[in-house]
């Protein structure tokens, strides 16, 4: 991996060494318009304190370090690449280092784009975890904090952003000086800058302590589509929920909210500028469901402001002290504001499902982790981190009681202010506000890995018994249900405190029992047989939509695990999910039956199945009520499923020739028209002629891609095996082009295309590892692994490569235990469960 991989032995080394204060950033963009220039300068002042005649260094990963002057004086340049060592330090320094970077087209650093609407060009950073170094010279650790003063020139006529209010603005030779307030300490990776011609939406929000000033922006073609008003919106409610929660007003000024393209992550907590994917603009329908996750996106980032920014972890082994209570805020305040009150089935559904796939992999890690260097730490944003640490934090807030978790959250917050902590530093808090002791609970669910199973065990005479495997502490409720006037109706619920292997369920042995039906817990429930044949019958009549989300999820377990086949879960689906009325929960449910299709169907069973569920797809999609976002949820599954069968491929090419008859109240956007042509392209139903034809019906960002993605997926092997040589060696793909390269490489799961590139695969990834940056290495380990039968090669290279580097080697273990699950499950398909 191209730059240094600081571990956190260092970066332990450099903290106890140095206590930095402040530093001043000089950024000059005025020739980002220029194509032809690829780099930028920068400089750093690094104002900080160290032993008298010690050393260090500084983070840089760029083009050039062009000169070093320490307390006035010019040292020679000693860089290797990444960091550049600072030699006989005094008690006092002040450290000034010029620097040329280089634009980024990863989304690592400084982005640049390119609109293809208008030719504007536009820039933004993104720094998680560390990729600040990218830009300035800094000292990339999160413990070493500091008050930033950035000074920015641009373009005239710009829009020029960062993490504090601009204070002054002059005219220059070619451009224009921005300089920004003085911001209170906080971290490399979270300081921010964003300039181009982007489009503001201006506000204000009245809080208990005064005005904030709001900013709602985007790109400026985009900006017909920014909602910017129900942004504002949330973006208000949360501020003031949060204040009051936390007890402490949002502390860092203004709060500008920016969309902006080719972004890596869903968004990132910069305080003053939080940065979001523009996915969140929806230029054509969105559902409920979308509104939902962006809202629930936009007070996860808020709730940052307190949980990472004010306060932060020591180190990344203690990421979850931010991702996880932020994941939890963004659904407890959703419900909290009055946003969505439904928000905790959406988490149920989605957010849990995430954490229980990522737990079963063989690499599952405690929550917090272990976590020894900074490839590590890009690795660990995944769904332990963010949503069993979210799914914890829900049992921890009942365990304690809400009261006493926000008091405990207000201290935490009053006694580490602008610093740095542990897990104990949060404990301590929250045992002091719930007089309870919390290193137990925390060992058993913090410390650990996996998860438990929970089943219903149903005996001749002696009722019923609830059966955890991986025993742990658990209170839980045991939800009854009974048929009556052709509907599942809860009868009522046990709560029980489970510690043991064994426990007894008080009652008889009759009816539907779910376990965890209000998902108070973390643990995979495991449904029997009389339950699965009732939900198969009654599933979308149980009235309840957080009990649903929990039967749905235990099913789509059942499939994962082999227990259910997935011909009979497409079955439940088709009828079931028609008729369910959360939109997050129909969203999901057809999400799934797609990927059993893909993954778990037996290979002789998958051209039936999928030709029945294309059918089940089309019928819903016609009797969807008009205008809905149910009809809209089946109009995108039709896409997903007809890249795997052409079955209505004729229909499908007369409704985009304007020939057909579309549902009543349905809209065919660009999107949805580009989710339909490549489903043909990928089955060989549309040429290169008329996907190169709608290019020039949405020639925008997101249509390039979209054509980009079509074109690779034409069912031909010469096609394929081009995409698939351009993703790895095309070195001037950005992040999302190659996504939508891969794409069209995998579409429709055309393995016969591509097999026999599987040994370019192992002798390609060692070295796009060291050569490329981690977010584009780990876009191709990731999504070019081979879908072989045989995952002899992928243990081969793991047995033969012991030193390549573990970030890597977690990704290919990864993605064979996903490939070993996929085979297993197909062979289990129509065995007894």
């Amino acid at each position: 991996m191209t730059g240094d991989n600081l571990t956190r032995t260092d970066a332990q080394h450099r903290a106890a060494e140095v206590r930095l204060h402040t530093i001043d950033v000089f950024l000059d963009v005025r020739d980002a318009p220029r194509a032809e220039e690829t780099t930028f300068s920068t400089r750093a002042i690094l104002s900080f304190d160290a032993r008298v005649g010690g050393e260090t260094w500084v983070d840089f990963l760029g083009s050039s370090v062009d000169a070093v002057i320490v307390n006035g004086e010019s040292r020679p340049v000693e860089w290797d690449g990444a960091r550049i060592r600072i030699r006989d330090l005094s008690e006092h320094n002040t450290v000034s280092i010029a620097a040329r970077g280089v634009y980024s087209r990863s989304g690592e650093g400084l982005h640049r784009f390119v609109d293809p609407v208008d030719g504007a060009v536009y820039l933004y950073t993104q720094y998680e975890p560390a990729d600040a170094r990218r830009v300035y010279p800094c000292f990339e650790q999160p413990d070493l904090k500091a008050r930033w003063r950035m000074r920015v020139t641009a373009p005239a006529g710009w829009r020029v952003l960062s993490n504090g209010a601009e204070t002054d603005r002059r005219d220059l030779d070619g451009g224009t000086e921005v300089t920004f307030a003085e911001t209170l300490p906080i971290s490399s990776y979270i300081t921010a800058v964003a300039a181009g011609p982007y489009h503001r939406v201006s506000a204000v929000w009245d809080g208990p302590e005064g005005p904030v000033d709001l900013g709602v922006l985007c790109r400026a073609s985009l900006a017909p589509y920014l909602d910017a008003e129900e942004i504002i919106d949330i973006t208000r409610r949360g501020l003031a929920y949060f204040g009051e929660a936390f007890g402490l007003g949002y502390p860092w000024g203004k709060y500008d909210q920016i969309f902006v393209p080719e972004y890596n992550l869903g968004a990132m907590e910069n305080p003053g500028l939080v940065t979001f994917t523009e996915a969140y603009v929806f230029r054509g329908a969105a559902t409920a469901a979308q509104r939902e996750a962006r809202a629930n996106t936009i007070l996860h980032e808020m709730a940052h402001m307190w949980f990472g920014d004010l306060v932060t972890m020591r180190w990344w082994d203690d990421l979850w002290l931010k991702e996880s209570f932020a994941d939890f805020m963004g659904s407890h305040a959703s419900v909290a504001t009055g946003l969505y009150p439904d928000a905790w089935v959406s988490f149920a559904s989605r957010r849990k499902g995430w954490a229980y796939e990522q737990d079963q992999l063989s690499t599952t890690h405690p929550i917090v982790a272990d976590i020894p260097d900074l490839q590590a730490a890009k690795l660990n944003f995944d769904g332990i981190t963010y949503a069993k640490g979210a799914s914890v934090l829900k049992q921890l807030v009942a365990y304690v009681g809400e009261e006493a978790f926000f008091a405990g959250a207000r201290k935490y917050f009053a006694d580490n202010a602008f610093g740095n902590t542990t897990l104990g530093d949060l404990l301590d808090a929250l045992e002091h506000t719930s007089g309870r002791d919390l290193r137990a609970w925390s060992r058993a669910w913090l410390e650990t890995t996996g998860m438990s199973d929970l089943s219903v065990e149903r005996g001749e005479s002696d009722g019923v018994t609830i059966v955890q495997t991986d025993p742990r502490p658990h209170r839980v409720t045991i939800g009854r249900y009974a048929a009556s006037e052709g509907a599942l109706r809860r009868e009522g619920g046990v709560e029980l405190d489970l510690v043991d292997a064994r426990t007894p369920l008080p009652g008889d042995a009759a009816g539907v029992i779910i376990p965890n039906d209000d998902d108070r817990t973390y643990a995979k429930v495991r449904l029997d047989g009389d339950t699965t044949a009732a939900l198969e019958r009654s599933l979308s009549t149980i009235g309840d939509p957080l009990a649903r989300s929990v039967a749905w999820a235990a099913l789509w377990n059942a499939v994962r695990d082999g227990r259910l086949d997935v011909a009979r879960y497409l079955e439940i689906v088709g009828v079931h999910a028609a008729a369910e009325t959360h939109i997050g929960l129909l969203t999901d449910a057809v999400a799934h039956a797609d990927y059993a299709l893909a993954h778990y169907a037996a290979p002789a069973q998958r051209e039936s199945l999928a030709a029945r569920w294309l059918e089940t797809v089309w019928r819903s999609l016609h009797e969807a009520r008009p205008g809905t976002d149910a009809q809209l949820v089946w109009a995108r599954a039709l896409g997903a499923v007809a890249a795997m069968d052409a079955g209505r491929a004729a229909s499908l090419r007369q409704l985009l020739a304007g020939e057909g008859q579309l549902p009543d109240g349905l809209v065919l956007d660009a999107d949805l028209r580009w989710s339909w042509l490549f489903a043909l392209a990928s089955t060989g139903q549309a040429s290169a002629a008329e996907i190169d034809a709608e290019l020039v019906r949405d020639d925008t960002a997101k249509g390039r891609r979209a054509h980009r993605a079509a074109r690779a997926a034409l069912p031909e092997a010469p096609v394929r095996e081009a995409a698939w040589v351009a993703a790895w060696t095309d070195e001037t793909l950005s992040n999302d082009e190659l996504d939508a390269t891969i794409a069209g490489v995998r579409a429709g799961g055309r393995r016969d295309l591509i097999a026999a590139l599987d040994g370019d695969y192992f002798s390609r990834i060692g070295r796009v590892w060291e050569t490329r940056s981690i977010e584009i290495a780990r876009r191709l380990v990731r999504g070019l692994f081979p879908a072989s039968d045989d995952l002899t090669a992928a243990t081969t290279w793991l047995d033969s490569s012991p030193g390549a580097p573990a970030a890597l080697r977690r990704i290919v273990i990864e993605q064979r235990d996903v490939r070993e699950r996929d085979l297993r499950v197909q062979s289990a398909q129509g065995r007894p469960a």
